[in-house]
């Protein structure tokens, strides 16, 4: 049963301080379905509220975090290098009526998932271990979302896409450390670099 029902979303409106509307929810639902998606889809947003389900503690404004990963992704075209900030911007004016202090903490948040930083703090830095959390998953789990990475940028030559592609995986694997919650990385570290490694093996062949 999917997580990104219009219960939670109400839920996570209230505990935010706003009242909830359908067209919002459905707005925000519709924007995470365009046909170009093969990873960043709800399916993702779906595993990222479960993944806050489990580490709901550790968030100092649990509702920030849950409206920053339910617009996360919500603008996303592969061909594009402002996705996070229009995702920002969207979520800026959906939650309007929320206080101007939230509203920035969200965006912030969001704006967290390019992930450029290694070292974040708070929030932030719960929100970006969520997101890359599918870096540890199972093998044939991580394989999938490979592939379907590969089919967001289906239009990138095979050689241009592998030379992006490597150093992307090669910046993470470079970190000090992936995960900044000693829980995400007790889980996922080891096998993320796994992850990695094998994915660059595959570029390579």
């Amino acid at each position: 049963m999917t997580t990104v029902s219009f219960e939670r979303w109400s839920r996570a409106c209230i505990e935010l301080g706003i009242t909830p509307h359908e067209s919002d929810y459905r707005r925000v639902r519709r924007a995470w379905s365009g046909m170009s998606r093969h990873y960043h889809t709800l399916t993702h947003l779906d595993a990222c509220l479960r993944e806050l389900d489990g580490s709901r503690d550790l968030a100092l404004r649990p509702a920030e975090v849950e409206m920053a990963l339910w617009f996360h992704d919500a603008v996303y075209r592969s061909w594009r290098r402002d996705n996070e900030l229009r995702s920002a911007e969207l979520a800026a004016r959906v939650l309007r009526t929320a206080s101007p202090e939230s509203v920035e903490r969200i965006r912030q948040m969001i704006l967290a998932t390019l992930h450029c930083e290694d070292r974040l703090e708070g929030d932030s830095a719960l929100v970006t271990d969520i997101d890359l959390s599918i870096l540890g998953e199972a093998p044939a789990i991580y394989a999938q979302f490979e592939r379907a990475i590969r089919r967001e940028y289906w239009w990138v030559p095979r050689a241009r896409y592998v030379a992006g592609r490597r150093k992307v995986l090669e910046g993470f694997l470079k970190r000090p450390t992936i995960y900044q919650h000693a829980r995400f990385h007790e889980k996922y570290e080891i096998p993320a670099r796994a992850n990695l490694a094998t994915a660059l093996q595959t570029l390579a062949a």
